[in-house]
This record gives C-alpha cells, structure tokens and sequence, in this order.
C-alpha cells in the first residue's frame, strides 16, 4: 500500500493490551505506526525497543501528527484520555468498557458525534471466530448461558491489578452482554444477581439471570478468582443447541431432523480476534477518508453504552442484593 494511502495511527497506553495493539498495527501494512504513549515511560520505551516504534513523552504531540489512535489505559481513565482526541478530530479505538460510568460514556459518544469522528469500542469477542460460526444459525434464541472465569490477575507494582478497578461486571462479563445484545432484539424485563468481591474491593465473581420482555432469558456467570479459565458460550433455538468453546475453538451443534436429532462438531477457524478488530477500525476511517463519509465500525460507540448500561444495571442489583440482605460488602 502507497505511504499516502496508510492510516497514521498511534496507541495511547501500551501495558496488558496495548502493547498488542501496537504490535499489530506494526506489522498492518494499511498503518504507519507514529508511536506509542504511555504514563509509565518505562513501559512505553520498552515496546518502542521491541517494536521499533517512536515514543512520545507528550500524548498530544502524538495525536497530533495522526489520524487515529487507539486507547488501552484503565477503564476508569477511559473518557480522560479519550474526549481531548475526539475533541481534536482524531478517530478513536477505545478498549472496552467504554467507559467506567454510564455519564461518562453518554459524554463520549456526544463527543464524536459532536466532531464527526468514529469512536469504537474495543469487544473483540465480536471478532471472534466462534461468532462468525453461530451467525450462521441466525435464529431468535430462546436461552443464552455463557460462562467466563479467569485466574486473579497479578500484582503491578505502583497499579491496582489489571481490571480490578472496575467490577468483573465490567471487566469481563460485558463481553457476554454484548455478545448477549447483539443476538436478543428485545429490552430486558427483569434482572436476578448475585455477586460478592473476594479479593478486591469490587466484584470479583457473578452470575446473573436476565429475562427479556420477548421471553429470552440469559444466564451469566463471571469470576475473576477461579482456579481455571474458562469461556463457554450455548445458545438453545427452538429447534437448536449450540455450544462454544472460545478457548479451544470447539462447537458443537445439535438440531432437529426428520429422525430425531444430529450432532455436529466444529473446529473453530483459527484467527486473530484482535488483529481482525484492528483491521475493522483501519478499514472504517479508511472509508471515511475516501468517502466523506463517517463509516461505522462493527462495534461503535452507542453500542458500547449499551452494554455498560446493562452492566452497571446488573452491577447496582447486586449491590442492592447484598445490602437488603445485610451481607458483607467491602468499601467501594
């Protein structure tokens, strides 16, 4: 691709995440890399070194001299690092949730809707090839059940642990909300959560069960103090069972036939989430660019308040759960 025609993106925060997104946008060969910025310089020189990237010690120098940046800093700094770029015309990725608030998040997608620049929100499940496959069997779902457990993230010196800011809510189970929302077009009718914090000072694990006003009913369940990682999405159709294994890119399929029913087990085609993520930002301010026009990417900014909408509802039932009944809540 012609120099001219590259997407000049940058990266704002290249700890946990970002140092991927940096990685990935390096080896794109539809962006020229301008550099990366983090608050730890520390940081931000080692993934310069790694990927032979500029770093800036001034995030507005580096937003400057791009056309698009991606955010991958703390959720709770999400609209602080992410409002001056959209202010400055700048295309922004911002790494889910989109913001820690609800108010915040409002103020965001106002934002770029104000400055006529995308905002997208990093859910790279979307990407993720097990969607690709259950968007073949397109059909209303009649229950979703989704499971996502993870280890306690370590210790960063001088930082909370990763995600630990937040909820796991937040954190972890919005991803199934959102897969969640993408699938059942109706509002939700009524919310049962239980959740507790065990190591932190927010939830750390929680299910809950979600009636929507169509009859679908969701049950999800997040923790990030399990012993072992898993991810598990099923969905039951009227005349269909799916289950996927996100991380050992299995499904499996069992429908209804003349003869009673059929099973099917599928390998997931082997991909990378974020790297197609990545290509679908570059790909929307691409067609902006040459169009004109504001193209969207797969997961703009409205559909990321939505989900955290959802979450901070599931969020506030568990604390009210936990306080009618006089269970023990650390301080928030």
């Amino acid at each position: 691709m012609d120099t001219a025609e590259k997407i000049k993106i940058g990266v704002i925060g290249v700890g946990a995440l970002g140092h991927h997104h940096a990685r990935l946008y390096a080896a794109n060969p539809g962006a020229e890399v301008v550099g990366v910025f983090d608050v730890q310089s520390a940081t931000a020189e080692a993934v310069g070194r790694e990927y032979g990237l500029p770093v800036y010690a001034d995030w507005r120098q580096l937003a400057e001299k791009c056309d698009a940046l991606s955010v991958a800093v703390p959720a709770n700094y999400h609209m602080q690092a992410t409002l001056p770029l959209l202010e400055m015309g700048k295309h922004v990725l911002v790494e889910k949730p989109i913001a820690s608030t609800i108010e915040e998040a409002q103020k965001m997608v106002e934002t770029a809707k104000k400055y006529n620049v995308i905002l997208g929100v990093g859910h790279v499940e979307r990407f993720n090839p097990a969607m690709d496959f259950i968007r073949k069997y397109n059909e209303p779902p009649r229950f979703i059940e989704a499971h996502r457990l993870a280890t306690y993230p370590p210790a960063r010196p001088g930082l909370p642990r990763r995600g630990t800011e937040v909820s796991v809510i937040v954190d972890l189970m919005i991803h199934d909300i959102d897969l969640m929302l993408t699938m059942v077009d109706s509002e939700v009718e009524h919310l049962d959560v239980v959740g507790i914090p065990v190591l932190s000072k927010t939830e750390d694990i929680v299910n809950a069960r979600i009636k929507f006003k169509n009859g679908t009913v969701a049950q999800l369940t997040a923790s990030r103090v399990s012993q072992e990682p898993l991810r598990r999405f099923r969905v039951f159709q009227e005349d269909c069972y799916i289950s996927m294994d996100y991380s050992k890119r299995f499904a499996m399929v069992i429908k209804r036939n003349k003869l009673g029913v059929a099973r099917k087990d599928v390998v997931l085609d082997e991909k990378n989430a974020l790297e197609e993520e990545l290509d679908d930002f570059l790909a929307a301010v691409r067609r902006s660019r040459e169009t004109g026009v504001l193209a969207s990417p797969r997961v703009p900014g409205e559909q990321g308040l939505k989900a955290l909408e959802l979450a901070i509802a599931i969020e506030t039932e568990a604390r009210r759960y936990n306080a009618s009944y006089g269970y023990y809540q650390k301080e928030m």
